[in-house]
């Protein structure tokens, strides 16, 4: 029972939040202002824009089949929480529909479009980020994608990016084209804000360094830093002489120190830099 009640806390409270916080950037900044979005989304606002269905009944009614399909080749624990989230996408849907219908929420609309579009992008970004984050989607394309991807072996971020480009672009034939240009803005900084929240807001610098004083370094890395550095013996491929590698990972605001540190010890050392999106462990976060 514990552990039911973890994978609750952990997983599916995230993506009904999530839910909710997409549904509502939907209503109050995409919808009123006939602004795109992508996959089954994008076509539930097609038939919104085209004929007034209401979004919440399309994008159940679209996903049922590709549910059916899914559940026949990836298995009910994959699916599971796709069907959750598209199910809660729905319902927070339906509940913005009414309580703008009843006159409690007005949508934003008529206004500065550049605002609109920031934070249309900002809201759609975090509310799927934290699906994702938890292991849930909101169906349509992302279903697609991987049946495709597992059938024909296509990459899935390509196929996500023609379903997007399909969808934004047949819209050309029910709003004006300046509102898809919007659109496309929307969509870059939602994506933006799906990497923010997936990869981690915290940034830091991961170091391999190559160097012939490997111990004295690895000293200085941790005394002065107080930071954990793992040495892996190497030999020299031209030179035949044999090195260490050092690998570490510190702060952005460390990464300075760390790199004098490295020339006082050895000039010669060689230093690869790379970004890091997430750091999990002691001295940075816990999961």
């Amino acid at each position: 029972m514990t552990n039911k009640y973890l994978t609750l806390y952990r997983n599916i409270i995230p993506i009904v939040l999530g839910t909710a916080v997409y549904a509502f950037g939907l209503h109050y900044f995409v919808i009123p202002n006939e602004l795109m979005e992508g996959g089954m989304t994008g076509v539930s606002l097609l038939i919104n824009y085209a004929l007034g269905i209401p979004p919440s009944l399309t994008t159940l009614v679209l996903n049922v089949p590709l549910f059916l399909i899914g559940w026949r080749v990836f298995g009910n624990q994959a699916m599971a929480l796709t069907v959750l989230g598209t199910l809660f996408l729905s319902f927070f849907l339906w509940t913005m529909e009414m309580l703008i219908g009843y006159g409690w929420v007005i949508p934003l609309a008529g206004e500065d479009y550049f605002l609109v579009t920031l934070y249309a992008g900002v809201t759609l970004g975090s509310g799927l980020g934290v699906v994702f984050r938890f292991g849930g989607t909101t169906g349509g394309s992302d279903i697609l994608a991987r049946i495709i991807n597992k059938r024909k072996g296509w990459s899935m971020g390509q196929i996500i990016l023609a379903i997007d480009v399909l969808v934004i672009g047949s819209s050309l034939l029910y709003i004006p084209k300046e509102k898809v240009l919007y659109t496309i803005v929307v969509v870059f900084i939602a994506s933006k804000m799906i990497d923010f929240v997936t990869e981690g807001a915290y940034a830091a610098k991961a170091f391999t360094i190559v160097t012939e004083n490997g111990e004295l370094l690895a000293h200085r890395v941790t005394s002065e830093l107080e930071r954990g550095v793992t040495i892996f013996p190497a030999k020299g491929a031209y030179s035949r002489k044999d090195k260490e590698v050092l690998y570490c990972v510190v702060a952005r605001q460390e990464a300075r120190r760390l790199k004098m540190i490295i020339r006082s010890v050895d000039p010669t050392a060689f230093i690869i830099i790379a970004d890091v999106q997430d750091v999990l462990g002691e001295g940075f976060k816990e999961e």
